[in-house]
This record gives structure tokens, sequence and C-alpha cells, in this order.
């Protein structure tokens, strides 16, 4: 049998967030299926064997994807051909090219995440890819897979009936295991967004919402779940807790000048919003959602500069504040306050890691988790390839974190809170 013929087929696929991580996809798993992290002092056959390449600075296995980080000085064009040569190398040497019991070290989500990953390199983006587009997970959390799409995908106006119809589909039947799928792409920054950035008239017609649907408790407006769930797409339940996680925003804005006497209210998920309209004498009906969207993202870079210079303000005796207490402090009290700052938290820990800062967002903690921030905080930390050393503990990491704060505790910034509130 010729060489061509036994060789193992490789398909390299360039990171649509990273110019420097790359994917080397199998035909099948890597090794039953197992999703791990390497670091440089590894001894399993297939780290020994990458970290041996010069350029290569972080390796990651999912399924049958393994994903390569390269330094910034080194040449895809050079470094991709030795990188799938090592591969097909230990490949054909071993059976357990990820060392012995690694299956067992990982948890179910990061099973998860891996078997999700395998199915979208495999069976989706290369179809998607034809079109300038591409999916990948953002992440795992208690079964819950979140997706992101980039490139023609990212603000496809055709593109959430291609991840309901057709990737969560697919996603479904292989994994029975997945408890909800979320769309977490950021549509209005692609170049063909859901929202125009005009304000132009919408096709949608007006439509009168029937009595009892809104409702008004001590100056909050109460929502009827069960009419405005289906609106959404979701079940009551759902809508209830993505409001209280904060994946739901709710707004409601009070008209002046000729709209005055009118209330607008407001509710957006990952993919989809509603809005209605209540005039002076209390009669509702559906409106188009408003077209103009930036503002929701200045908003959220407002809220990430306000939770830093908290969080940079706080005296050592203050340290840490749960979640709750800094959504208060900012004077959020409505419901999904603390998915807000939660998210707001994620955005100074992008930013630290890109300057090289110990992560700001340790001050910050999840009540009832003995004083350690959320589980959210340690997956982005290992994301943003800061997370805990080989062999230290999360507690151990986050005290790290913690010291680094201290011994480099900058000067104190005030900021102004903004209060709202809303109900369901």
């Amino acid at each position: 049998m010729s060489d061509t013929a036994t060789r193992r087929r490789i398909r390299a696929q360039a990171s649509a967030s990273d110019p420097d991580v790359m994917g080397f996809v199998l035909d099948t798993p890597v090794q039953q299926g197992a999703s791990v992290r390497f670091e440089a002092t590894d001894d399993a056959p297939l780290a020994r064997a990458l970290f041996a390449l010069d350029g290569v600075v972080r390796v990651e296995v999912g399924g049958a994807t393994i994903w390569v980080k390269k330094h910034a000085r080194a040449d895809w064009k050079t470094l991709k051909t030795l990188i799938a040569e090592a591969i097909r190398q230990v490949l054909g040497q071993t059976d357990a090219p990820l060392g012995q019991g690694t299956p067992d070290d990982t948890t179910p989500d990061q099973g998860l995440l891996g078997a999700v990953e395998d199915l979208l390199n495999r069976q989706v983006n290369p179809s998607v890819a034809a079109h300038g587009g591409h999916i990948s997970v953002d992440k795992v959390d208690g079964g819950t897979v979140y997706l992101r799409m980039s490139g023609g995908c990212q603000g496809c106006a055709a593109s959430a009936a291609t991840l309901r119809e057709g990737v969560e589909r697919m996603l479904r039947a292989a994994l029975p295991q997945i408890v909800e799928i979320v769309d977490v792409t950021d549509h209005a920054a692609g170049s063909n967004p859901f929202y125009a950035r005009d304000d132009g008239p919408s096709p949608m017609l007006n439509r009168p919402i029937p009595d009892g649907v809104i409702g008004w408790e001590e100056g909050q407006v109460v929502l009827d779940p069960d009419y405005l769930a289906p609106k959404l797409g979701l079940t009551p339940d759902t809508l209830r807790a993505g409001l209280h996680r904060g994946d739901i925003v709710g707004v409601t804005e009070t008209g002046e000048g000729t709209d005055s006497g009118k209330t607008r209210i407001i509710l957006r998920t990952p993919t989809r919003a509603w809005a209605a309209e209540v005039d002076a004498t209390g009669a509702a009906r559906e409106i188009p959602p408003p077209r103009v969207i930036e503002a929701a993202s200045a908003r959220e870079k407002d809220l990430s500069k306000r939770v830093r210079a908290h969080l940079e303000g706080l005296s050592g005796n203050e340290v840490p504040i749960t979640y709750g207490a800094l959504a208060r402090a900012l004077g959020l009290w409505a419901p999904g306050s603390v998915g807000k700052v939660t998210r707001a938290l994620e955005m100074t820990m992008r930013e630290d890691a890109a300057a090289d800062r110990p992560f700001i967002a340790a001050r910050a903690v999840s009540r009832g988790r003995e004083n350690l921030p959320g589980k959210g905080y340690f997956d982005l930390a290992r994301a943003l390839s800061r997370g805990p050393r080989a062999g230290e503990s999360e507690p151990d990491f986050h005290a790290r974190e913690l010291r680094h704060l201290t011994e480099t505790r900058p000067g104190q910034i005030t900021s102004r809170a903004v209060s709202g509130r809303s109900r369901i």
C-alpha cells in the first residue's frame, strides 16, 4: 500500500477571531472524544510532539479538532505543514496520543464542548465557509451551549433560521444531553445586521394587545409572561429565568413632547426583540422594535468602566464584594442586573488580559461559593490563557490574582451610578 493511500486526512481551519490560532480537523476524534488543554510541560505524546516545534505556544484538543496557537512571529506557511506531519506521526504510533486516563478527567460540560466543536468543524463549517461564514462554540455551562457566528453569518438576516432549523436540529439529534442552545452573536456588528441603522418604517403591523397583558405595580411595569414568551420564541419559565440572569434585557421609556403620556416597553433576547407602546388611556399595542441599537453597546461599555472604577476604589476590608452587592452599589436593582454586572466583569477581564494586568474582576464573588467568583470567571480566564497553572486549584489561582491586585493597586477613580427599574 502506498504512503499516499495511508496518509491520515487533516484539514486546517483558521480561527475566525485570532489569526494566531488554527484548528487541525481529523475525520475521527483524537482519543475517545476527549477534550484537554496541554501545557508545554505535559508529557502526553501529542503535547511533546507539538511543543517541540518552534513557534507553538498552546495546544487544545476537542473531539476531532486540535487547536494550536502560534507565536506572533511564526509563519503558518511553514508551521502548518510541520504540525500536520507531527500529528500524523503521533497518531500512527500510539492509540493514546493524549496520554492515559485523559477522558476520565474531563467534566460533562468539557466533554460536550468537545463534541459540539467536533460536529461544527466536521459537518457545519465546511458548508457555511462557502458563504464566508463560521460558527464556533463559546462555552458550555450546565448543558447550555453558547454558539457564536462570524464572517458572513454575523448579521445575516437568514442566520437565525440557519441556526434554529439547521445547526440546532443537527446538534440536538447527535447530542441529546444538550439542555439549551443560545446564539450569543452580536449581529448588529456584522456587515448585514438584523436591525438596520436607520429609522425607516418597519414592515411589521401594529397589533392591539389584550387587556391585562401589561399592568403597573408600584410604578413598575408588569407583563404577562404567558402572552409574551411565545412572541420571543420562549417558554414562560425560560423568559423569567432569562430576565433574572440578564440574558434578556427589558427597557421602559417615557415619551416626551408630542409623545407625552406614552410609554414604550422593549425586550430583547440574543436573537429576538419585542416592543409595545402604551398610550395615556392605558391602551397598548405591539410596535416594531427600535432599529437603532448602538446605544445598548455604549451602555455596556459604560457599565464596564463603572464596574472597574468601583472595584478599584474598594478598600481592603471591602474585598471581596458579591455580584449582587456590586450591582446595588452601582444603582442597579431591576431583575437581570446581576447578569449585566457579570457581563461587564467579563469585559474587564478581556481588557486586563490584553494589557497583561491582574483581573480586577477577582474582587467580585458569587454568594454561596466560599468567597470565590462564579464558574464563568474561571472558564473565561482559561479561555484567555490566564487560568490556573498546572497543579494550581481555582481558589489558589483566585488568591494569587487578589495578591497581584494589591501589589499593583491603581489610584481610586470615582464614578456616578445610574439607577433603573423594571419588572415582569
